[in-house]
Order: C-alpha cells, then structure tokens, then sequence
C-alpha cells in the first residue's frame, strides 16, 4: 500500500516550513476546486477532497503537525489513524471520512466556520437588528398641460405597509408585556454545533422568532398579528410647483412605507405625465405657436393679437414679412422651476391667403397685379 501513503506537505502543495496562513490559503484553494459538488459521480475527486481535509485537519493543529512531522503520523488523535507509515508518509485509506461526500451544506459550514463566512458567531454576542427604513414606493398622476405651467394641487389614494396604529409599532397587544425570546432565551441568536473531521463546528443565525431583538411579545398584536405594520390605503396632497415637464418626479418625504423596529419611514415618489397642448409645442421652457396673418397684412404691415400663456399679446408685424417668419415674446414662456425667470414664446407666421374674393377686391387685385407687370388670364372662375 506504499502508493497510498503521502506527505501531508505534497498533499496540500505546501513546504514543510510553511506558515499557518499559508497552509490555511493552499487548503481553501484546493477544497474548493475539488470539492464534490464540483465533481458529481467522480470517485477520484472525492478521494483527492478526502486527502486534502486530512492534510489540512493535521497541519492546522500544532501538536498533530508536531507529531506527524516527527513520527510520520497523528498518533491517533482526534479519531485518525496511527500507524507507521514512515517520516512525511500517511495512509489515507484507513480514514474515516463520513459526511464529506454528501453535500455542500457541510462543505459550507466547515468553510463558514474557518473563514468567518455566513452567520458564524464570532465572540458569542447577539447582533441585535436595529431600526430598518420603510421601503419608498412610487405613484402615477396625469395633469394637463397648464397645470403643468402654472403648477397646481392633486390628490391621490396609494396603498402601503404602515406602522400599526393599534400597537404603535410594538407588535404587542395594548397594555402587554413585550418577554425575553424562549427560542433563543434573549440572545437574538440561535447557535447550533455540527460534528466534522476537523471537530465540532459552531455556527449561530439570527433567531427567526425574534429576528434578533431578543425580546417578543407576550400577546401579539391582533390587528397586524405582530409584524408592526399592516396594509392601508392613505390619501396624499401633492403640491405641484410651477414648470415641471413630462417625466418629472415630485418626492414626498416619508410618506413611504412605515419603518420597522423604529426605523424612519420610505420617501414616496411621484412620477408626472403631462398632457399634450392643442395650441402649443413646449421646448423646455420655451412655448412654440403660431398665428394666422392676412396676405394683405403681411405686405403692408401693421399689429396681430397672438394668444399666449397669459392671454392676448399684440405683436407687430413688419411690412414684407414672410410665410414662417418667426417672432420671439420674451418671457411669455414656461416658469423656471424654483425660479422667477421664465422662458420665451416664439411665435411662426402662417400667412392666409383668401379663398374668396369680392368684386372690389378682384379689381383691385388686378390693378395691383397691372402695376406689378402680372399678367393675369381672366378666368370664368373669379371672372
């Protein structure tokens, strides 16, 4: 059985004088890469598992490394084998490996427990929870373009976990006790030991029962059955400033969901769609628009009333002024939020022409046309 008998050193690929983070960093690196769970079915992975949990369990200890670096063995200890395999040799094949070969539970409580992974204990006191912020939820309101504008108020129903009013967030039924946890006699935490090759392995988790306070109620509440909070529908105000656009977001200061273990409650954010205009294209805080000019207007010159946001505006028309022609109102546009400025109005020229025509008006058309040098064909239509 000479093939069978080898040096813990070889096993772990460390040299003998290496140090204990050293051996610890070779062990973690192989167990992981021949882990079975890595290696379903294959009877060679498990034994190579099996070879380096040996090596780690002796070299780990002082006195194990100590015995085996002088006699070749662990002198029996901890449930492994003595046997005089010779210096550096040790024969794997009279181990006892029960429990490695069946899940990553274990694999995962050995790792937990040696490299403080998980919920290890790591000194024996509870880590109680503390306050936990209320989750922020989100709300939907559609308002109209001018509302938008000019800002406005609304109202809306939303629905969320809040604070017991009954108990007041307590858990606990009015004029009760609030008792030391049984399942964790007050602690906050539930330890647990496991048996392994490497020894008794602790390892502790947050209670369930108390989540970790220690402390529950004698009598739970009967309104929210002990969990602090239940669902309610709340109606909210929203003040909407002036010039918020499509896709803004409005938030509410706590006025989420309500905390947990006296924790503040979640914010409540309100997202803001806004209707489209009949009269105007919005560009940021500029309006765009139109108005309708008479041919003859647009020639000779002279004044048009444009509505605006704020009602009727007068603006003049230049003499010649062409069919797009645009105008700018200054500071007729959208407010600026958190601001006293406001955009422009920009207005385009679409120029009329008549459809109809009176007598006086052909003929004066045709002079016109005379003194311009146009050649006008008379046509039965007009004529």
């Amino acid at each position: 059985m000479a093939d069978q008998k080898k040096d813990l050193y070889e096993v772990l690929g460390v040299k003998k004088d290496s140090s204990d983070s050293e051996i610890k960093a070779a062990y973690r690196k192989l167990a992981l890469k021949w882990h079975p769970d890595k290696h379903k079915g294959d009877k060679d992975a498990e034994k190579k598992f099996k070879e380096i949990n040996v090596a780690y369990e002796i070299l780990s200890d002082k006195k194990k490394r100590q015995q085996y670096d002088t006699f070749g063995s662990a002198g029996g200890q901890g449930g492994f084998p003595g046997g005089g395999a010779g210096f550096g040799g040790f024969d794997f094949n009279d181990v006892n490996f029960q429990g490695f070969s069946g899940g990553a539970s274990n694999f995962a409580d050995i790792f937990e427990s040696f490299f403080g992974g998980g919920g290890a204990s790591r000194g024996g006191g509870r880590s109680a929870a503390g306050p936990v912020r209320g989750n922020d939820i989100e709300a939907n309101i559609k308002i109209k373009f001018e509302e938008a504008v000019f800002g406005c108020e609304k109202e809306l129903e939303i629905t969320k976990m809040d604070i017991c009013d009954k108990c007041k967030g307590k858990g606990a039924e009015p004029d009760t006790p609030i008792v030391s946890c049984k399942s964790c006699n007050g602690t906050g935490e539930v330890t647990t030991v496991k048996n392994t090759i490497l020894g008794q392995m602790r390892s502790s988790r947050t209670c369930n029962e108390c989540l970790g306070e220690g402390r529950v109620p004698e009598k739970k509440c009967t309104k929210c059955s002990g969990t602090t909070r239940f669902r309610v529908k709340e109606r909210v105000k929203v003040k909407i400033p002036a010039g918020v656009d499509n896709g803004s977001t409005i938030r509410l200061s706590e006025k989420g969901e309500g905390g947990v273990r006296g924790g503040s409650s979640g914010d409540l954010y309100i997202n803001l769609h806004v209707e489209g205009s009949e009269k105007y294209i919005r560009d940021g805080y500029d309006i765009h628009g139109t108005v309708e000019v008479e041919s003859v207007l647009a020639v000779m010159g002279g004044e048009v009333e444009v509505e605006t946001l704020d009602g009727k505006e007068t603006i003049k028309i230049p003499h010649g002024t062409q069919h797009d022609k645009v105008f700018k109102i200054s500071g007729k546009g959208v407010p600026k939020v958190k601001s006293t400025s406001r955009g422009d109005h920009f207005v385009k020229v679409k120029i009329v022409i008549p459809e109809k025509l009176s007598k006086k008006e052909k003929e004066l058309y045709a002079e016109l046309a005379k003194e311009r040098g146009i050649d006008i064909k008379k046509s039965g239509l007009f004529w």
